[in-house]
C-alpha cells in the first residue's frame, strides 16, 4: 500500500446512547475510546472509538440526525444503520473477541471460513450486533 492510495477513515454509526456505545466497545470490542470527556461536556457533538490509527468509527447519537444537512436526506438516514461493518484481526485477536462477546452474553454468529473480503479469503469469520443494532463482521487471514 502507498501513501496516497485510498483508506477507510471513519464510518458513522447511530447510536442510542454514545456513552454506552463507547463502553461496549471499549469493554467488549477491545477499542479505544476518544472524546468520550469532551462528549460528556457539551464540547463535541459525538464521540468515538479507535480501530486502527487510521480508522476510528464514530458514535452519533439518533438526536444529531435533524442538524445532519450536508445532503438531502441525510438526516433521513438516522436509525438506519449500514449493512455490516468488518473488523479485520488478527488469530488471537478474533479468538478473544469471540471470547469476549461470548463472556458478557452478546450473541454471535457460527463460524464461516474462506469468505471474501479485502485480502482474499478469510480463514475464519463471525458476525455480532452492537447494543445499537449495527452488524458487525469480525474475520482474520492466514498472514
Amino acid at each position: 500500500m502507498t501513501n496516497n492510495s485510498t483508506r477507510l477513515d471513519h464510518v458513522v454509526l447511530w447510536v442510542a446512547d454514545p456513552i454506552a456505545a463507547a463502553g461496549f466497545y471499549e469493554e467488549i470490542v477491545g477499542l479505544e475510546p476518544l472524546r468520550v470527556d469532551e462528549f460528556t461536556g457539551g464540547k463535541v457533538s459525538f464521540p468515538s472509538v479507535r480501530v486502527n490509527e487510521e480508522t476510528i468509527l464514530d458514535l452519533a447519537p439518533r438526536t444529531l440526525a435533524e442538524r445532519m444537512r450536508m445532503l438531502p436526506g441525510s438526516a433521513d438516514s438516522a436509525g438506519h444503520p449500514v449493512n455490516h461493518v468488518c473488523l479485520s484481526l488478527s488469530a488471537g485477536s478474533f479468538d478473544a473477541l469471540r471470547a469476549r462477546l461470548t463472556e458478557h452474553g452478546v450473541p454471535i454468529s457460527d463460524i464461516d471460513h474462506d469468505s471474501y473480503g479485502a485480502r482474499g479469503n478469510a480463514t475464519r469469520s463471525f458476525y455480532f450486533r452492537d447494543p445499537d443494532g449495527n452488524v458487525f463482521e469480525a474475520r482474520h487471514y492466514d498472514a
